[in-house]
């Protein structure tokens, strides 16, 4: 039985076992035993397919992934072709001291620093993991952070959640694998260029996946085997999405459905969004101001409209189920000071869905006054959880101390919900603001947050939706328009929301959404749904008709597009494949498609191109080496492996398809935008 290799060594602990196709499982600690966590990990132990151990040390093979370790412990990642693709990094004198060995020589040093260090914190550890830096690697995944790098090579990413910031630490080398960080502690990861490093403030163990592969679409095909894939999207949710901040009433969302309706354009979700509520943590429609759930789902299906409805998982200590949730710990714990955690609009806890228990309350409380109205729709906000002080060291879960396990805390959410949802027999589609590694098996949707309204942050938007797919996470949006600001008779803003919308057409989900000026105060200083103001009206007749006159063309296209969307969404579903990915995941052996880091493809088959600056006209487009390519605006063939200027008056974003592709007629409408 080849079942894993046990390696022990002056106090530590190590095991590596064969999990999944061409991939290891690496674990470590100085504990007397390993814990049973698998986090993100599914159960896909199996046998090793040859395990040789000799007294220099131990190589073993899973598939195309062989793994070596020496007789003092040092680890090496090599793939079929025996070329090593990932190696620890030691300077130490205790460990790989022959002198006679020229590549242990190499690593001598009298300076201490091993590649696997620990320091006690009482029962948990803090780790420092260290793994030789390679020239010319370039490094994807890891999640969701506000910055334009789409390389993360030379970057720094804190392992921590925050509103914008997912941390979903999978990673993507340019090397040939791929690496899951299965800890949901926090931490930091630095991509060096003399070394990578991995730092987890508290932990029992180190946990770490690889897997090996020719091609980044491999990759995430193995490492989706092994985290889960997301479900095939239904069909409701492929085409165009409305919301803002916030529709205060049934008959004001319901008016804006039916003028959507009357207009002839195709809406397929309109989103409640928060103080909805009697109050935080009760999870119920106020019936002040929605006063018939039951009938308002029923006129939105007849229009073809599905309802999603706004869910935080914040407790007010005046909520009606305040003291029962604590009685029962149902509660995030804080170990010292007071027991609340987030201040708006009132003083709030926070649901401990690391609880089962909690979980389960939650959803029967939800199923009662949601999905019995026949809601199915859920928008998870508020989901790092946004503590106010994010002071992580205070809080505990029912898991532990916030240090180890906070970052699961997204994903738990999400099973809450899932669970409950799959038990009626529905597919779970939930909009989520935050996401850690396997959270795409429940269905969840990632969006980017709370991102400012500029021209700055739509950049960043693609950096970020490519990054999340290539994290394992194909269901990604933002904030069409971005969230904060944006007047909305400011021609400067429009001239912003209609590039953020040419560009949301061709993102997983297309979603608009934002706060926008000028506000309109609350109706009400008491608790409930009066209590919140609204921002302006965010529909796409609130910005004059040219810019109406884009934005209906451009959900008209989405619409046309589903044949092709339901495709992608069913290779996202069946492989993990990203349904926007970076050039060089379909052309990988084109090494300019690696440098591109501000387009895309939507799918195999459409190159995108966002204009991401403002009164810009035109752009730089590289186009892929062997295929030609369309120009969808002018109909012209070209050759690939060349950079092109593209023209780009407002009305249009430029877009290429493979030539012969089927999905050029399905964007024939936008060649004759109307008033533009």
């Amino acid at each position: 039985m080849n079942k894993g290799v046990l390696f022990e060594y002056q106090g530590e602990k190590l095991l590596a076992q064969a999990w999944g196709r061409n991939a290891v499982r690496i674990r470590a600690t100085r504990n007397a035993q390993f814990t049973s966590d698998d986090w993100a990990l599914l159960p896909f132990e199996r046998e090793f397919d040859e395990l040789v151990i000799q007294e220099d040390g131990a190589t073993a093979r899973n598939g195309e992934l062989t793994l070596s370790i020496s007789k003092l412990g040092k680890l090496k990642i090599l793939n079929r072709s025996g070329e090593t693709v990932l190696t620890e990094k030691y300077r130490t004198m205790r460990r790989e001291h022959d002198l006679s060995d020229p590549e242990t020589f190499d690593q001598f040093s009298p300076v201490n620093q091993e590649a696997r260090m620990y320091r006690a914190q009482g029962r948990a550890f803090s780790i420092v993991t260290r793994f030789e830096a390679c020239d010319g690697e370039r490094i994807y995944g890891m999640g969701q952070y506000q910055q334009p790098q789409l390389n993360l090579k030379g970057c720094v990413l804190e392992l921590a959640q925050y509103n914008t910031q997912a941390s979903v630490p999978f990673m993507v080398s340019s090397r040939g694998y791929g690496l899951l960080w299965n800890n949901p502690g926090i931490g930091r990861a630095i991509f060096g260029c003399n070394e990578t490093q991995w730092e987890m403030q508290a932990t029992q163990q180190l946990d770490y996946w690889v897997t090996v592969a020719d091609s980044p679409a491999d990759i995430l095909r193995y490492y989706t085997e092994v985290t889960g894939r997301t479900p095939m999207m239904p069909e409701y949710g492929m085409g165009f999405w409305q919301c803002k901040l916030r529709y205060s009433s049934q008959e004001e969302l319901l008016s804006v459905a039916r003028q959507y309706h009357r207009r002839g354009i195709p809406l397929d979700v309109i989103v409640i969004d928060f103080f909805h509520w009697t109050n935080q943590g009760e999870w119920k429609f106020d019936p002040e101001y929605w006063p018939d759930p039951a009938g308002m789902v029923r006129e939105l299906r007849g229009m073809g409209v599905r309802a999603m409805v706004s869910i935080w998982p914040t407790v007010d200590s005046r909520s009606e189920n305040m003291q029962e949730m604590r009685d029962k710990n149902l509660l995030v714990q804080s170990d010292r000071g007071i027991p609340h955690m987030m201040n708006a609009f009132g003083q709030l806890s926070f649901v401990d869905f690391t609880n089962p228990q909690a979980r389960a309350f939650l959803w029967d409380t939800c199923k009662k006054n949601y999905n019995n109205h026949g809601i199915s729709l859920f928008w998870l906000d508020v989901v790092e959880p946004e503590y106010t002080h994010p002071d992580f060291d205070i809080y505990r879960y029912s898991l532990g101390p916030a240090q180890e396990c906070a970052n699961i805390y997204p994903m738990l959410y999400a099973k809450c919900f899932a669970d409950g949802l799959r038990a009626e027999g529905d597919v779970p589609l939930l909009l989520i603001r935050c996401a850690w590694a396997g959270i795409q098996r429940y269905g969840a949707l990632a969006w980017s947050g709370d991102v400012p309204s500029t021209f700055t942050y739509l950049r960043y938007q693609i950096s970020a939706g490519l990054n999340m797919g290539m994290a394992g996470i194909p269901w990604w949006t933002c904030d069409i328009g971005g969230f904060n600001g944006g007047d909305i008779h400011d021609p400067a803003f429009v001239e912003l929301l209609i590039r953020w919308f040419e560009y949301g057409a061709f993102c997983p989900v297309m979603r608009l959404h934002g706060n926008r000026n000028p506000q309109i105060p609350p109706v009400s200083q008491t608790l409930g749904g009066g209590l919140c103001g609204s921002g302006a009206d965010n529909e796409v007749w609130s910005y004059g008709e040219k810019a109406e006159n884009i934005f209906v063309a451009y959900i008209k296209t989405r619409e046309s597009m589903k044949p092709y969307t339901a495709r992608i969404m069913r290779e996202a579903s069946e492989t993990g494949a990203p349904v926007i990915r970076p050039l060089f995941f379909n052309f990988p052996n084109d090494p300019l498609a690696w440098q591109q880091e501000d387009s895309y493809l939507f799918g195999g088959d459409l190159l995108v191109a966002p204009v991401y600056k403002a009164q810009a006209d035109s752009r730089k487009v590289y186009l892929p080496a062997g295929t030609a390519w369309v120009n969808i605006f002018t109909d012209e063939t070209l050759s690939g492996g060349q950079t092109v200027l593209v023209e780009a008056p407002l009305h249009q974003i430029p877009l290429f398809a493979r030539a012969e592709s089927d999905i050029i007629p399905m964007l024939s409408g936008l060649r004759h935008i109307e008033g533009v």
